[in-house]
């Protein structure tokens, strides 16, 4: 994920998407033997907007590596803020890119979320980096600053629908249908990609943990070599998996393991 996630978060896109390269077109390998259960899209409740905190375990290569804290809090009328923060343990962060932490403050308008400011904080043991942007709706461009290089700090021009890295995941749980195409235009760190994604038809099982979730699987298909999968079930706020994968190799995994009303 470009931060992707986470990116997208978005941590993830994938929730490191930001700090991350951009991906190119793929067809995501399916997860391995699952169990699928047909369900038509009128069957599908996705999840109300509210405040949550939810804790990832975080794995690389299949070795557990760190974990993360995704936050969504109301601040009021229609405007909130999600939060990821993102920590790697010792010998893996520098690997990873971890030791990240993300905000996006954003109005909820209903049928879209729309960004009104962006920071990332990128920490290290003797240095870090912090890059913070702005999308100025009423002069209809974005733009950010700090640790950047010179031509991604150039105004962007805004499209309504713009996403940054963090809110792609929370539009991907509000818009996500069995069988259905979706497509967004990422804005986030000076950057813009289009993201397309698609919706499987019916859910699966999910492991997670002692958990086990039906789950709607959600995967990016113009990402190249490097694969964003993220599964998504009824009830829950949050992606219960979030999955990075490199060459069809698993690479960044983050699994839900809490999460609670904030």
């Amino acid at each position: 994920m470009n931060l992707s996630i986470l990116k997208p978060l978005l941590i993830t896109a994938a929730l490191v998407a930001p700090l991350a390269q951009a991906q190119q077109q793929a067809e995501p390998a399916p997860a391995p033997a699952q169990q699928t259960v047909a369900l038509p899209a009128m069957e599908w409740n996705p999840p109300a907007l509210e405040p949550f905190v939810a804790t990832y375990q975080a794995f690389y290569k299949g070795k557990e590596a760190g974990d993360a804290t995704m936050r969504v809090v109301h601040s009021n009328g229609e405007q909130w803020r999600v939060d990821m923060a993102v920590r790697g343990k010792r010998g893996f962060a520098g690997v990873l890119g971890l030791n990240i932490e993300q905000s996006t403050v954003f109005n909820n308008e209903t049928s879209i979320y729309t960004p009104l400011s962006q920071s990332t904080v990128k920490k290290a043991l003797f240095m870090g980096k912090k890059v913070t942007g702005v999308y100025n709706w009423q002069a209809g461009s974005a733009q950010w600053q700090g640790d950047l290089k010179k031509e991604r700090q150039q105004p962007i021009p805004l499209q309504r629908g713009d996403q940054s890295a963090l809110l792609l995941n929370l539009s991907l749980m509000r818009d996500a249908r069995p069988g259905k195409a979706l497509s967004y235009r990422y804005v986030d760190v000076g950057r813009v990609r289009q993201h397309e994604y698609r919706v499987a038809d019916a859910t699966e099982t999910v492991q997670v943990g002692d958990l086990s979730y039906d789950a709607l699987r959600v995967y990016r298909t113009n990402g190249g070599n490097d694969e964003t999968i993220l599964w998504i079930a009824n009830g829950v706020p949050t992606p219960v998996r979030i999955l990075q994968r490199k060459d069809g190799q698993d690479d960044i995994d983050l699994r839900l393991v809490e999460y609670q009303g904030a």
